[in-house]
């Protein structure tokens, strides 16, 4: 069984649901106190989201959500409030993503075959952005979670 796949979600006839993590990465906009968020833009599905990716074996999803932002951002980052789990079904099977907040820390981004490029924008730029609604509904949460200066 592979590793993101974990037992029926609830009896779900579909089959085990796919695990996977990621996070909104987030920095102080340069020169102010603004925030900016990061996309990432797949080639393979045209689309911008937030870096995720699968939950590899017996890995927890905090740790699977700060690997994958490296991994697509090239950047590091300080975790910090937990975002809602968005469940949704990828060809006919039940997936689950675990989100945090993640402040980015440093690093610079190389394009490679999962992601071609990076977006840093203001979070209403990034609302127009976002291919799925299940992702401008966790902006929504995280502009709910962000600490105020």
């Amino acid at each position: 069984m592979s590793a993101a796949l974990h037992g029926p979600a609830n009896g779900d006839p579909h089959g085990p649901v796919i695990r996977a993590a990621g996070c909104v990465l987030w920095r102080r906009a340069p020169g102010g106190g603004s925030v900016e968020v990061c996309l990432v833009h797949r080639p393979k599905y045209g689309d911008f989201s937030f870096p995720k990716g699968k939950l590899k074996r017996d890995e927890e999803p905090l740790a699977a959500a700060v690997r994958e932002v490296l991994e697509e951002t090239g950047h590091h980052c300080a975790p910090g409030a937990r975002l809602p789990t968005s469940r949704y079904l990828v060809d006919g099977r039940p997936k689950e993503v675990a989100y945090w907040a993640a402040e980015a820390t440093g690093g610079s981004f190389t394009a490679n075959d999962e992601v071609d490029r990076i977006l840093w924008l203001t979070p209403d730029a990034a609302r127009a952005r976002l291919t799925q609604p299940r992702d401008v509904r966790q902006l929504t949460a995280f502009l709910d979670a962000l600490p105020r200066p």
